[in-house]
């Protein structure tokens, strides 16, 4: 690897993930590495921090803390969810992070995040190319919905897919403890693409007799239909599991739940109450026997369901997006690139950012079922190899490993104290 030329400074953006920071601990520990009299520095809060001149040098946290980084849940040093505008709408904007560069030396510049966080890093590309200011910046992935193009997954999904496949399995457990009829509908995330909600098709490798039915984005919801699937379930199996994403769309592209107006920075409405309005129509036309389980965060950060392999996989991005930086690549994004199933077997690759920004990958339909209502078994295959492992967040006491890491910091009046 070349010899560093500056500082690094990382940031994270966007939802919190169990394995976020294993992607910052890989690009600080690899930085280190290189025994350099450079820098290692992080934004706090995205985007939004560096622009308020929130920065950290990580020197000022002690070693154990580092260590921690890669079995701590959520974002370590602050999310965001700032809209840059582009450069000739308000280039002040720039200019500031561009001060804050300088101000720093900063020659690297990796943003861990998910869509609305790489078309953040492809627009500060676009801008530092056009001033001719020498930063290789570089995106690292990083997002639940698995939602990302051109990588063959993200890190965090093959978490929250073992959290959210485990929690049905024991549902399902619970629904068959009586003899009554019972139906339970489970919302999870996603709001263009199912990723999760597909993941739990994976039950049926452990159990083919669940009786199961899922419903994504990625296929227009039919009232009709949704009532005649429950029926027939119901006559196969009086215990029946639902799982729903929370983005689930009618025949005209709109969200089941009508009553959705507020919308975050991107203009991406905050969406909830899909899951709530398949249970009133199970209960109005179906039965009085249902329930609805709405996951929310609880499937986001969820550290002591941990993937071995995503924590692993996360750190490994991370460390390898210095390695890019510092081999003189900028505007990319490390991407992950399955290399066979059998003996599963990955490798990171460079993608550009402007070829990621603002696209989603969706779950394929022909991994859905004929009836738009379940999977097939390539989602087994997929999913499969990302949940593996186990990893040990917990202290003695039983209780996941709660972390203080205090930011003594170099800015005094920007710089505080994040607790987790």
């Amino acid at each position: 690897m070349k010899s560093s030329r500056g500082n690094l400074l990382i940031a994270q953006s966007g939802g919190p993930t169990s394995v976020i920071n294993a992607s910052a601990y890989g690009a600080i520990k690899e930085f280190i590495s290189l025994a350099s009299d450079y820098k290692v520095y992080a934004g706090l809060y995205g985007i939004e921090g560096i622009l308020e001149d929130r920065i950290i040098d990580i020197d000022t946290m002690d070693k154990n803390t580092i260590e921690s980084l890669k079995y701590m849940p959520s974002s370590a040093f602050g999310s965001c969810r700032y809209k840059l505008e582009e450069h000739d709408v308000n280039e002040e904007e720039y200019k500031k992070i561009l001060n804050i560069f300088e101000k720093y030396n900063i020659t690297y510049f990796l943003y861990i995040g998910g869509n609305d966080s790489m078309d953040t890093a492809n627009k500060l590309n676009i801008y530092m190319n056009k001033i001719g200011y020498d930063v290789n910046i570089i995106g690292v992935p990083k997002t639940i919905d698995n939602d990302l193009v051109e990588t063959d997954h993200c890190p965090g999904f093959g978490s929250a897919a073992k959290y959210v496949a485990n929690t049905c399995i024991e549902i399902w457990f619970d629904i068959n403890a009586y003899k009554k009829e019972s139906v339970v509908i489970v919302e999870v995330m996603g709001r263009d693409a199912g990723w999760i909600a597909a993941s739990t098709g994976i039950l049926k490798s452990i159990n083919p007799n669940v009786n199961q039915l899922i419903y994504l984005p990625e296929i227009s919801f039919d009232k009709s239909k949704f009532l005649i699937d429950v029926e027939n379930a119901i006559k196969r199996n009086n215990k029946l599991l639902i799982v729903v994403s929370e983005g689930i769309k009618d025949e005209n592209g709109e969200y089941i739940n009508k009553n959705i107006v507020e919308t975050d920075p991107f203009g991406h409405k905050r969406l909830g109450g899909a899951g709530k309005h398949l249970r009133d129509l199970v209960k109005k036309n179906i039965t009085k026997n249902v329930k609805l389980i709405k996951l929310g965060i609880l499937q986001r950060c969820a550290i002591h369901c941990a993937s071995k392999t995503d924590v692993d996989e996360s750190e490994m991005v991370g460390r390898d997006s210095v390695k890019y930086a510092i081999a003189g690549y900028s505007g990319y994004m490390t991407a992950i690139t399955r290399l066979n199933n059998d003996k599963y077997k990955c490798k990171t690759d460079l993608v550009k950012l402007q070829d990621v920004s603002n696209r989603v990958k969706n779950v394929p339909l022909n991994w859905i079922n004929e009836e738009g209502n379940g999977m097939k078994d390539e989602i087994i295959n997929y999913v499969q190899p990302l949940i593996l492992g186990e990893v040990n967040p917990f202290n003695e006491n039983g209780l996941v490993k709660y972390i203080s890491v205090n930011y003594t910091g170099i800015n005094k009046h920007t710089c505080g104290v994040i607790n987790f």
